[in-house]
């Protein structure tokens, strides 16, 4: 495999896991969290490479670490000794986390925190700033059969630009979202042109 077809990430993985579970869904409330799931689709890392990377105290990432671990969204992919001590790196189960039907008001108040388009906004800003933001915002009344088959299409995308091989020296965001509007329509026409 060449360089520029070589596996992102590093290591196997489940191409989609479907989250429910209360404890899931508090694991991805969270920031951080967030961050170190990002992290890991780049490849597996060990807990001080990614304290590094965040910039934060081990003892800190190596606690969510483990949460995100008890909640079954991160794995020890592999392990490696260095001198004495059994380094683990560590890997998500899925490229895609799915939020799945939730069966409590706590579930869906815990989900709304977890708002991707508002990370969006708030990480885009410097580029916003400096006219260097690329987005594009549009609307269509389409049946809700076109709008699955289409956001269908959008997360395929999003894998394709997951997979692009790492280099150069800015990471680039990519968020798309889907959602149901009140932006106004044309009223049916009576006659056909």
């Amino acid at each position: 495999m060449s360089v520029n077809q070589q596996q992102i990430p590093d290591y196997p993985l489940d191409e989609m896991i479907v989250v429910t579970a209360p404890a899931q869904l508090r694991a991805l409330a969270d920031d951080l969290r967030g961050t170190l799931l990002e992290l890991l689709l780049e490849r597996a890392a060990t807990v001080t490479e990614m304290a590094e990377a965040v910039g934060r105290p081990k003892s800190t990432v190596a606690y969510h670490v483990n949460l995100l671990v008890d909640a079954g969204l991160l794995k020890v992919v592999r392990t490696q000794r260095v001198r004495a001590i059994e380094e683990r790196y560590y890997g998500r189960v899925a490229r895609t986390i799915y939020i799945g039907a939730l069966s409590s008001a706590e579930d869906i108040a815990t989900v709304a925190v977890i708002d991707g388009v508002a990370t969006a906004y708030r990480e885009s800003r410097p580029a916003h700033d400096a006219d260097d933001l690329r987005c594009t915002l549009m609307h269509a009344r389409i049946p809700i059969e076109d709008v699955r088959a289409f956001w269908a299409e959008v997360q395929a995308l999003a894998r394709t630009f997951a997979q692009i091989p790492r280099a150069g020296d800015q990471v680039y965001g990519f968020v798309a979202g889907l959602y149901p509007t009140d932006a106004p329509t044309l009223p049916e026409r009576d006659d056909e042109p």
